[in-house]
């Protein structure tokens, strides 16, 4: 139920943009900022922001953007980004959580990683053949986006970082089965992509997997 009131929540046109907005940024999103994006006034971005906080889609906390302290450094702004709380809806309630914790255990103990990172491999093969060509980091960008990644462009180390993990419920349990998993699902996809590869980067907040581009095919 709480899936559903929160799904019912981004029905309001101006709600969901403010929520994509948010969503798709790799900082922290003010008050200010949501409504000059959003286009509307202050007073109501901060009413639908924090309807989205009460149904758990985004997070909030408070910071002097100054970076200053003490008096004269003004009140703290209130900010604004994606929660890490994962939604599904379905009708009638279906819960495929339970049946992939239960394969991912099972493949754990019996140490199916091998198996495993080959089928993943050929599922991103499987993708990136009904996808097309893939040159460069953009179009790799929005076939990691159709796959549910949120891919964002790190210029300085031309790379593609994934803001979130489409597996983080099951990563958190199983790291090395998972994360072995994700990383061959992207290999699979970036294969006979020249000047790209998927590498292994671990990041605090981040997807463990990153797609790299030679200083010649980051476009």
């Amino acid at each position: 139920m709480e899936d559903i009131e929160a799904i019912a929540v981004l029905q309001d046109p101006v709600r969901r943009r403010l929520y994509d907005y948010v969503a798709a940024q790799d900082h922290e999103v003010s008050r200010n900022e949501a409504a000059e994006r959003a286009g509307i006034q202050r007073t109501l971005a901060a009413f639908h922001l924090d309807k989205l906080v009460d149904a758990g889609l985004l997070e909030t906390e408070s910071r002097r953007l100054s970076g200053r302290s003490g008096p004269g450094a003004g009140r703290p702004a209130k900010l604004y980004r994606r929660s890490g709380a994962e939604r599904q809806f379905s009708v009638p309630a279906r819960d495929y959580r339970i049946a992939a914790d239960l394969l991912a255990e099972v493949a754990e103990v019996a140490r199916l990683d091998t198996a495993l990172q080959a089928a993943a491999r050929r599922e991103g093969r499987a993708a990136r053949a009904a996808a097309g060509p893939v040159e460069g980091l953009a179009a790799a960008k929005a076939l990691l986006a159709a796959r549910g990644y949120e891919p964002r462009m790190d210029a300085d180390e031309g790379v593609l970082r994934m803001a979130n993990c489409p597996f983080h419920a099951l990563s958190e349990r199983y790291p090395a089965l998972v994360c072995g998993m994700n990383l061959a699902l992207l290999e699979g996809l970036m294969e006979g992509a020249e000047g790209l590869r998927a590498c292994m980067d671990p990041r605090p907040g981040l997807c463990c997997v990153v797609v790299e581009g030679s200083k010649n095919n980051v476009s």
